[in-house]
């Protein structure tokens, strides 16, 4: 094994006169599958196209963006893991002073806006070479959009970047069905129904398209609200249209969501599994909280309303066989920090139905479980029980959550969790108590929380163990007030919580809550609805804080 390419060295040693395919990543070189340039560049490895990877250039130095010449087929462009600006700045809009993907953590090493930013200085040096969109910066700006830091509706951002083409979700189909059309003679102008796509239409929609308010009208906020109803409606499913800066922009619906087959082989690929060795030993933050983790699924169907999952990883869970798990965790040696994916205990769930275009719910869990979704707990179970006895792990743990109202319907998962998989404490994200807050938040009552705590604390006492579950708070959510704030303080002091921190509500692209929270309407009723002020979201903080 040897890591991807980052140099002219290294395109000498392995006698290479080109790359097919460069990726520019904001963040730090890790050859590990949680981090996406790695798994995107490794995928179309092993698909025989030849990949190198420029992290974190500066893009105030023209240079670096040219260290490893021109790509055959064009340029993937992605801001990292994580959105450039949620990466930078507080939920106060101040800036953070440090950056988990960067050596040492350091901030800084990324521009605000970075996938913008990087396709505007590949598009001066490489004129004519395609630049292809990526990543969850790019996935979730992919039609009009509210922005929190600047506070207004920005057109999608191909049409601001002046990029090619745009892959959104987790683009490992995508991406190689691309360089396999680009290698056989297509142009990219020309591929204009790619599933998990969004291009320049070369045609006008016909009578029968699904068309989306034209980007310009949606500062009107019934306009946005209605909007974000119709795209979470179809986009799924259907070819959307809307009209942007007088152009036609042609949003398909995501390829096929990966096999368990398909998955094992991702996740199997010969990661070097540990940063590139240009860091020279320095620490990589968001690498040292996974490096002893492994992703058993992707997918959520959960359809919480300040969360964008769903829109960039699917609904439908794709997970991994219990071999592929097994065959990773033997490589790990003591505690294995965590086995799960957005919500561990969503592993090889499914719909009896198969998700079917016909189903309208934005969620498979509220306002009531589905009685057409299969739990798989006790195959969640047998899973980690076998990693758990393989002869040099120690301790196997679940730190990703959990649902909770799922876990409600198996005593045994209850009874597994408190006694053998959880560190010390187990975190839950009941996220509000007042039972308005918890509608429009898509979250379930707060009394299921209750009463999973009861159960976990009983096995726990009967286990003579201790163990902590810490719930997971947000404040600031659109239609909460300061009397919400007390009542929830209220519910902590009652069930002698003291909570270390909380989350203040973050308007992220094109997630229900930012709808809410931009129109200042309910997303279910068209209601209007009160939006806290900075200075009183501080003050819910107080509150629970000072409980």
């Amino acid at each position: 094994m040897a890591f991807l390419p980052i140099s002219r060295t290294d395109l000498q040693s392995r006698g290479w006169d080109c790359l097919d395919i460069i990726l520019i990543s904001g963040d730090a070189y890790v050859d590990h599958p949680s981090f996406a340039a790695a798994l995107i560049a490794r995928s179309l490895e092993a698909a025989g196209y030849r990949v190198g990877i420029i992290s974190q250039p500066d893009w105030r130095n023209e240079q670096e963006f040219l260290v490893l010449g021109v790509p055959k087929l064009f340029f993937g462009v992605s801001a990292g893991n994580m959105d450039s600006l949620v990466n930078h700045y507080t939920a106060q809009r101040r800036l953070r002073h440090d950056d988990a993907y960067s050596p040492d953590g350091k901030a800084g090493l990324r521009p605000d806006r970075a996938s913008l930013i990087y396709t505007n200085v590949l598009k001066r040096l490489f004129k004519g070479v395609p630049v292809v969109l990526g990543g969850v910066e790019t996935s979730l700006r992919r039609i009009a959009h509210y922005d929190y830091w600047q506070d207004k509706i920005r057109n999608s951002i191909l049409s601001d970047s002046k990029a090619d083409i745009l892959i959104y979700g987790m683009g490992e189909k995508p991406v190689l069905e691309l360089s396999q059309r680009l290698s056989n003679g297509e142009t990219i102008k020309n591929i204009q129904n790619l599933p998990s796509s969004v291009v320049f239409s070369s045609s006008e929609p016909g009578p029968d398209s699904i068309i989306l308010p034209e980007a310009e009208s949606c500062t009107d906020k019934r306009t946005f609200l209605h909007l974000t109803r119709m795209f979470n409606e179809h986009h799924d499913s259907e070819i959307l249209y809307q009209k942007t800066a007088n152009r036609w922009l042609k949003h398909n619906p995501p390829c096929a969501e990966l096999s368990s087959d398909e998955m094992d082989a991702l996740y199997e690929l010969p990661f070097e599994n540990k940063p590139h060795p240009m860091y020279n030993g320095k620490v990589i933050p968001a690498f040292e909280q996974i490096k002893a983790s492994i992703t058993s699924h992707r997918g959520c169907y959960g359809g919480c309303s300040f969360c964008s999952i769903a829109c960039h990883q699917g609904r439908k869970v794709q997970s991994r066989s219990e071999r592929s798990i097994l065959k990773e965790a033997g490589k790990l040696k003591g505690t294995i920090s965590d086995i799960g994916g957005p919500t561990a205990n969503m592993y090889a769930s499914r719909c009896k139905l198969d998700y079917p275009k016909s189903c309208k719910r934005q969620s498979c869990l509220f306002p009531a479980i589905c009685p057409n979704l299969i739990f798989q707990h006790q195959k969640q179970l047998s899973m980690l029980d076998k990693v758990s006895h393989l002869p040099q792990i120690k301790h196997v743990y679940i730190a990703s959550g959990i649902r909770h109202d799922m876990a409600l319907h198996d005593d045994i998962y209850i009874r597994a969790l408190a006694t053998r998989y959880t560190g010390g404490r187990l975190k839950l994200a009941p996220e509000h108590s007042v039972p308005s807050v918890l509608r429009l938040m898509g979250k379930p009552d707060i009394g299921l929380y209750e009463e999973f705590c009861s159960k976990f604390h009983r096995f726990t006492a009967e286990a003579g163990i201790q163990r902590q579950v810490i719930p997971y708070l947000i404040i600031g959510h659109p239609g909460t007030t300061l009397e919400d704030a007390l009542h929830l303080r209220n519910w902590l002091r009652k069930n002698r919580i003291k909570v270390e921190q909380v989350q203040e509500f973050t308007p992220t692209p094109m997630s229900i809550s930012t709808c809410m929270y931009y129109t200042g309407l309910d997303y279910y009723t068209g209601e209007s609805i009160h939006i806290p002020s900075p200075g009183e979201v501080r003050r819910q903080k107080e509150l629970i804080l000072g409980s």
